[in-house]
């Protein structure tokens, strides 16, 4: 049976149910800005994206000029909140523990977050010494753009076209598939929303899983796929 060079999970939202917490919080800023808007909302639109570009592309969007300390005050208030809040996702220890290809993260969060939050929910030692964050990679450009996905791939030698990249949000799908990666997409956190696999799918997951169980059997399928292609 063929076997992936890598497999790259995104952090927040696959691993960790963070996802929810930040929207949650970062409405609130932005609401209390001058921007009224939904955790849902942010969530639907702009999950995966750093607080900073989720900013700038509101700002854009409603000409509401916001204040470049709200980004200090977001990562502060998010920092708190994960640290006793975030939570595992169900069955995701199995299932990374089932990967016996090389794996690691790719994640727009800062590695110190990563980390903290793995080391709370008992994931760190599998990623120990392979945590890419996007703002931590030579160019700094977080997703949508594929560069931290390539920079992990280059560090561990792995060809893109044989790496599974699994992912929550449209901009991290985005990435991957800009990297010539493949994608799995994955709908078991707590952000999930009406239609969330359909837009996962178009922008180019080659399938969707929900429950961790899962993720075993669809890469060993889409392996062989690749290799019967």
């Amino acid at each position: 049976m063929p076997q992936p060079d890598l497999v790259i999970f995104d952090c927040d939202g696959v691993l960790v149910d963070s996802e929810i917490i930040a929207a949650r919080i970062e409405a609130e800023l932005l609401t209390s800005a001058g921007y009224e808007i939904s955790a849902e909302e942010i969530s639907e639109t702009y999950a995966g994206l750093t607080f900073k570009d989720i900013m700038m592309r509101v700002e854009e969007k409603s000409r509401v000029p916001f204040q470049a300390s709200l980004i200090d005050r977001a990562e502060d208030l998010v920092d708190r909140r994960l640290r006793s809040d975030v939570r595992a996702i169900d069955g995701v220890h199995e299932a990374v523990a089932a990967v016996t290809e090389r794996r690691c993260i790719c994640s727009n969060s800062r590695t110190e977050r990563i980390e903290f939050m793995l080391e709370k929910v008992h994931l760190l030692p599998f990623f120990s010494g392979r945590i890419f964050s996007s703002l931590e990679t030579p160019s700094g450009k977080s997703k949508p753009a594929p560069d931290v996905f390539l920079f992990a791939a280059a560090k561990l030698q792995a060809d893109p076209a044989n790496t599974f990249v699994i992912e929550d949000s449209v901009h991290g799908v985005t990435g991957a598939r800009t990297a010539g990666m493949r994608v799995i997409g994955f709908t078991g956190a707590a952000h999930s929303y009406p239609g969330h696999a359909d837009a996962l799918t178009e922008a180019g997951a080659e399938t969707v899983i929900r429950r961790w169980t899962e993720l075993k059997s669809v890469i060993a399928a889409l392996s062989e796929w690749s290799a019967d292609a």
